[in-house]
């Protein structure tokens, strides 16, 4: 059975907490230990969630992936998502969070920003794994909301806690930007095999009964999520997944246009693309020359 969790008063009634702001929490879980035939809770989010994980205890499951995480270890969640937590039976488990739904963005500058944000939509098993002191940043910054949600509610309360919270996902970049960093050789290995997976595509004419390999089905076939796949090779090649697929087409385009004699529109039709015109024009945009006066140069 799914639980809906669509309010920051739902949440906070689960473990007893006062609702102090209908829009924002900071919950600190410590001990918790459910009963026997609660071990697995499935929950759907209608808000955004940051757990920051301390110690054992539980495992979360999203879709079809399991992911046990260790002290020192944030996932988060947007609204929409369902994930289900495992929890360890005999073990206890700690954890602070921070929820906010979505109303609280209206308005603000952190509405125009929420789409920065791509490991909102990572899955569990991408978490982010924190130091020592990025954990007290983060747990420094939770304290900041808690002492803001403390006050009465008045017209500033909305715009400093948007501030605050949009400091802990800023946070939340950097720390990721240097996981990526430190994961380089597991993450060249990733981009080894999504080139492997482009050029065996390319080679077995799929292009021509599937069309064109889509950036959501190569991190699928590589068992990550598309944000977290696309930010990864962002960051490890310097331009975008899409880019990538897109120059190994023109390549293979260059190819069949000055090693054979094929005509132009059969040409297009193998490579994927919907019409001859869109082929001539991203052709263009990437070599200078059209089809015709690329093959006529040769």
């Amino acid at each position: 059975m799914i639980q809906n969790i669509e309010t920051i008063e739902q949440y906070n009634n689960l473990f007893g907490v006062e609702t102090k702001h209908p829009l924002v929490t900071v919950v600190e879980v410590r001990d918790y230990a459910p009963h026997a035939d609660e071990l697995t809770q499935t929950v759907k989010y209608g808000l955004y969630a940051l757990f920051l994980k301390q110690g054992v205890g539980c495992r979360l499951r999203y879709g079809r992936k399991q992911y046990d995480y260790q002290s020192g270890s944030i996932v988060t969640m947007a609204p929409g998502q369902v994930v289900a937590t495992e929890f360890i039976e005999g073990e206890h488990s700690s954890w602070k969070a921070l929820l906010f739904h979505p109303d609280l963005l209206y308005g603000s500058p952190l509405a125009e920003r929420i789409r920065e944000y791509s490991f909102f939509g990572y899955d569990q098993h991408e978490a982010l794994h924190v130091s020592d002191d990025e954990r007290r940043t983060i747990e420094d910054t939770f304290l900041h909301i808690s002492e803001e949600l403390d006050h009465a509610i008045d017209k500033h309360s909305s715009q400093l806690l948007t501030v605050y919270i949009q400091l802990v996902l800023d946070y939340c970049l950097r720390f990721y930007d240097r996981q990526f960093i430190t994961r380089h050789k597991v993450n060249s290995s990733l981009i080894s095999r999504f080139e492997k997976l482009v050029d065996d595509y390319l080679q077995d004419d799929q292009l021509l009964m599937e069309g064109q390999p889509t950036v959501s089905w190569c991190a699928s076939e590589l068992c990550l999520s598309a944000n977290y796949f696309g930010d990864l090779v962002r960051k490890e090649l310097g331009n975008t997944a899409k880019e990538f697929i897109t120059k190994k087409i023109i390549a293979k385009a260059k190819q069949e246009l000055r090693g054979t004699d094929t005509p132009i529109t059969i040409v297009s039709e193998r490579l994927g693309f919907s019409s001859v015109s869109h082929f001539t024009r991203l052709f263009k945009a990437h070599t200078g020359y059209t089809p015709s006066n690329y093959r006529r140069s040769a």
